[in-house]
């Protein structure tokens, strides 16, 4: 009997549907962070008030009958308090400048991100903006109920209400920051009238705008993408840094339990994986995995876990401010800090505490006023009189202070050098004074110095008024040359 002939059956070749499309671009999903109570969250509010405090209310004080800090641009002057800056002192602007990146340094090598979690104005606009959004539209649950429901007059109204409100904060802060540089009560004034200039209405709506999306929308996108600080704050932080930690062998395994259940007998850890912890994150990551990019040293989960903690009878900790080797090493308390004193720290605290002594007795023997002696290049010397050599100069005096002032100009140098011209000039307040200078050398001293170029110096003493019995006289002393042609 034959065997029935079995007959293959070929598979179906695949429809070749093309190329297969790979988005570059992967959507987020919207982080709604639960509001926190606690020591951290107090600490980042009171951050938030001085701040705020400082940059709404400072161009509203005055100082000498003006405005006590302004940066006018148009005048080329920047007044900050009892200090008239001119262009030519941009070199405090740059010790500024070095003493901020010192301290970013400073502070990072010590705690991580905490001019993230407590001050960047990012940070800070971004609490104003949830602050509003919670109290039209309630918490974490509440937010997200409202977002999935269809729309509404309920709904309708609450969101337009909380725009309303954003855009209002955002104006304003546009507003106060014009009002550094365009005296603010002038600018309200402006306001009322609607009579802003095509700049002032361009940097108002720019920063105001830029505060509402970055506090309104884009939010921890600022900080995980946008921000150079958490890429190379990795280079500044160690295993030693104080950062936010989880200390996993005591919180793992995680799971969760019954209120008065003892968890060792359960095998679990302290962790009851509520989740908690990533809920109240601005930029929606787990603490649980290590410390990312993206934690901005908030500390909001260690202010929940703690308050966790503490309704289930454990100790509070499990989410803390600790260092690597502490976490590894299980160091107390003490020994971290310790530890925190290291080389790198001391370091960055000796040039930080030498740049800001500097700046400050740079300060305090900063003069009022400056002086330029610029020599004449189209004439370097010519003969006048019966043998005398005479040179001429253009003097310019820059008066930083707030009232005119006569300033007299005295010359020392070689025997027989004298002054010619008028020996004086007022300046106005705040402004620069031009004196031409021309100085004159005896023929019987001439002779003798045939080819030679003089050195001299040019006394500038700033006179003392009449009716000003307490002020003293400051001079100021420029070295120049005097050319004796052949």
């Amino acid at each position: 009997m034959n065997s029935p002939r079995v007959i293959p059956i070929q598979p179906e070749p695949a429809q070749d549907d093309g190329p297969e499309m790979v988005s570059l671009y992967a959507s987020q999903a919207k982080v709604y962070p639960r509001s926190v109570s606690g020591r951290f969250a107090r600490w980042r509010w009171v951050m938030v008030w001085l701040t705020q405090l400082f940059f709404y209310g400072l161009p509203w004080l005055n100082w000498n009958g003006r405005q006590a800090v302004l940066f006018d641009l148009g005048e080329r002057r920047f007044y900050i308090l009892g200090l008239v800056m001119q262009p030519q002192d941009f070199i405090y602007l740059a010790a500024l400048l070095v003493i901020a990146a010192l301290s970013l340094f400073f502070f990072t090598a010590v705690a991580g991100r905490l001019w993230c979690g407590y001050a960047c104005p990012q940070t800070v606009y971004t609490e104003v903006f949830l602050w509003i959004e919670r109290r039209v539209e309630g918490d974490r649950q509440a937010r997200m109920r409202l977002d999935a429901a269809p729309w509404s007059a309920r709904k309708l109204g609450r969101k337009a209400l909380k725009q309303a409100l954003w855009l209002g904060v955002a104006l304003f802060t546009g507003f106060s920051f014009v009002g550094y540089f365009t005296p603010i009560r002038e600018l309200s004034h402006e306001l009322a009238l609607g009579a802003f200039s095509p700049w002032e209405w361009f940097w108002v709506l720019f920063y105001g705008l830029a505060t509402y999306g970055n506090a309104g929308y884009m939010r921890e996108q600022i900080c995980k993408y946008m921000c150079p600080y958490a890429r190379f704050q990795s280079a500044l932080i160690d295993m030693d840094s104080l950062v936010i930690a989880y200390d996993t062998r005591r919180g793992e395994p995680r799971g969760s339990r019954p209120r008065k259940a003892d968890p060792a007998s359960l095998g679990l850890g302290s962790c009851i994986d509520c989740t908690l912890c990533v809920q109240v994150c601005p930029t929606g990551i787990d603490i649980r995995q290590g410390l990312q990019n993206e934690c901005i040293a908030c500390a909001a989960c260690i202010d929940v876990c703690d308050d966790v903690m503490g309704k289930m009878g454990y100790p509070p900790g499990l989410i803390r401010y600790s260092s690597g080797h502490a976490m590894e090493q299980q160091l107390p308390r003490a020994a971290l800090l310790r530890r925190v004193l290291r080389p790198r720290v001391l370091i960055y605290a000796g040039l930080l505490s030498l740049t800001c002594l500097g700046f400050a007795l740079s300060l305090v023997q900063r003069h009022d006023f400056a002086v330029n002696v610029i020599k004449d290049r189209g004439t370097l010397a010519r003969q006048v009189g019966r043998g005398g050599i005479e040179n001429v100069y253009r003097l310019q005096v820059i008066n930083s202070t707030e009232q005119a002032h006569r300033f007299k100009v005295e010359v020392l140098g070689p025997p027989g050098l004298a002054l010619a011209s008028e020996p004086g000039l007022s300046v106005p307040a705040t402004g620069i004074g031009t004196l031409a200078l021309s100085l004159t050398l005896a023929a019987s001293e001439a002779e003798s110095q045939r080819g030679q170029v003089l050195p001299l110096q040019l006394r500038i003493t700033r006179e003392r008024d009449p009716g000003d019995q307490g002020a003293v006289e400051t001079a100021i002393t420029e070295k120049t040359t005097f050319v004796v042609p052949r």
